[in-house]
C-alpha cells in the first residue's frame, strides 16, 4: 500500500489554486489532485487533474476511492457586487464540498479567507485578534460570502472535531501578477483617499500568500490565523510608496457613487475597494501567526510596495530613472535573503 499523502486542491484552473498546486506539485511522497470545473489554461506538471464541480454529489465517492487525506479549498469567485451565482458556488458549494470531505474521512481542510471579515469600523481596536466578531461589509459580495463560509466553518468544526480545519485570513494582497482590489486601486495614477480619513493598513505579497497556504497544507495547525506582512502604515503612505498620487474625495460622494454607479465598470476601476475599508481601520493582530503558526512572510509591506512601484515604472516608456528603483529593489532582495538565512541558521 502506498504511503503517499493525497492532497486535493480545488480551483486549480484559477490563480490561487494554480499557484499553490505548482508550489506543492514536487513535494516528495505526495499525490496532488487538481480539481476544477474546467481545465487549467496550461497543464501543471505533477498535478493529476480531475474535471469536476465542487458541488458534484459524487465527490465523496472520488475522495474515498483516491484516499484523500487533505483538501485545500481555493475555488472561490471574487465578486464585489452581490451575485446569486457567486453565492451558490462560494457558500453552498463550500458546504457541499466540506460535507463530502467529512463523509469521505478527509482529515485536514485548508481554506483561504480575508481579514476584511472583521469589518472596517471607527470602533475597532488597534489590532483585531482571530476571536474578534466577524462584522464585515454586507455590501461586498466577496466579503459577505467569506463571512457566510466562516460562519458555516464554525459549526462544521464543532460537528466534525475529527477534521482539522485551518482558515488563513489575509489582508490586501499585492504583487506583480495577482489581480486583486488593492492592485486595481494602485494601478491608476491617482488613488482616491477619503478626505479627513487616513486609516492604518496591512498588506501581504502574493508569494507569501502561496507560501502560507502551502505551509498550512504541510503542517497540522487547526484554527484561524491572521497572516500579514510586517509593517502597518497609513493609507496615504501606502499610496506614496506604490508610486501613486493621493486624490482626496469627500466620502459622501464616494458612497453616493457606489450606490448609483456601483455596477459601472469605470467606477469599479477607480474605487475597487469597499469605501468603509478606505475610511476606518481593520488591522489584524499577528501574534498568533508569530507564536503558534511560526510562519514569517518573506516580504515586509514596504518591500512589497517598492517592488510594485518599481515594476510599474519599469513598464512606463516615459520613465527615466529605472536605475534608482532597480537599486532599491536589489537592496530589498539582499535584505530578504539575509533574513531568510538568519531564520534558517537560527
Amino acid at each position: 500500500m502506498s504511503n503517499k499523502r493525497v492532497i486535493v486542491i480545488t480551483g486549480v484552473a484559477g490563480y490561487w489554486g494554480g499557484r499553490v498546486a505548482a508550489r506543492l506539485a514536487n513535494e516528495p511522497d505526495t499525490h496532488l489532485i487538481g480539481l476544477d470545473f474546467q481545465p487549467p489554461a496550461e497543464p501543471i506538471k505533477g498535478v493529476d487533474f480531475i474535471q469536476a464541480d465542487i458541488r458534484n454529489p459524487l465527490l465523496v465517492d472520488l475522495f474515498k476511492a483516491e484516499g484523500v487525506d487533505t483538501l485545500c479549498h481555493l475555488a472561490f469567485i471574487d465578486r464585489e457586487r452581490l451575485s446569486e451565482s457567486a453565492f451558490d458556488l462560494n457558500v453552498m458549494g463550500t458546504m457541499k464540498l466540506f460535507g463530502a470531505s467529512a463523509e469521505a474521512g478527509v482529515g485536514k481542510i485548508v481554506f483561504k479567507s480575508s481579514t476584511a471579515v472583521y469589518g472596517a469600523r471607527s470602533t475597532n481596536s488597534a489590532f483585531l485578534s482571530e476571536t474578534h466578531p466577524l462584522r464585515g461589509s454586507r455590501h461586498s459580495g466577496t466579503i459577505r460570502n467569506l463571512m457566510e463560509v466562516e460562519s458555516f466553518c464554525k459549526g462544521f468544526s464543532q460537528e466534525h472535531p475529527e477534521t482539522s480545519l485551518t482558515i488563513l485570513r489575509f489582508p490586501s494582497i499585492i504583487g506583480p501578477t495577482a489581480r486583486t482590489p488593492m492592485i486595481r486601486f494602485l494601478s491608476e495614477k491617482y488613488a482616491p483617499i477619503l478626505l479627513g480619513f487616513d486609516p492604518m493598513m496591512q498588506l501581504i505579497h502574493e508569494l507569501d500568500v502561496v507560501e502560507a497556504l502551502a505551509y498550512a497544507v504541510e503542517h497540522d495547525i487547526p484554527g484561524a490565523y491572521n497572516i500579514a506582512a510586517e509593517g502597518v502604515m497609513p493609507l496615504s503612505r501606502l499610496v506614496g510608496l506604490a508610486g501613486r498620487f493621493p486624490l482626496s474625495v469627500l466620502h459622501p460622494v464616494v458612497y453616493w457613487g457606489r450606490e448609483v454607479l456601483g455596477n459601472h465598470p469605470r467606477f469599479g476601476r477607480y474605487v475597487p475597494i469597499e469605501p468603509d475599508y478606505l475610511r476606518y481601520p481593520w488591522v489584524a493582530d499577528l501574534r498568533k501567526m508569530q507564536t503558534e503558526l511560526d510562519f514569517v512572510p518573506q516580504y515586509t509591506a514596504e518591500e512589497a510596495l517598492r517592488e510594485f512601484a518599481g515594476l510599474r515604472r519599469h513598464h512606463d516608456p516615459d520613465n527615466l530613472d529605472d536605475l534608482d528603483y532597480d537599486a532599491e529593489r536589489l537592496k530589498d532582495t539582499i535584505e530578504r535573503r539575509r533574513r531568510a538565512r538568519a531564520r534558517t541558521e537560527g
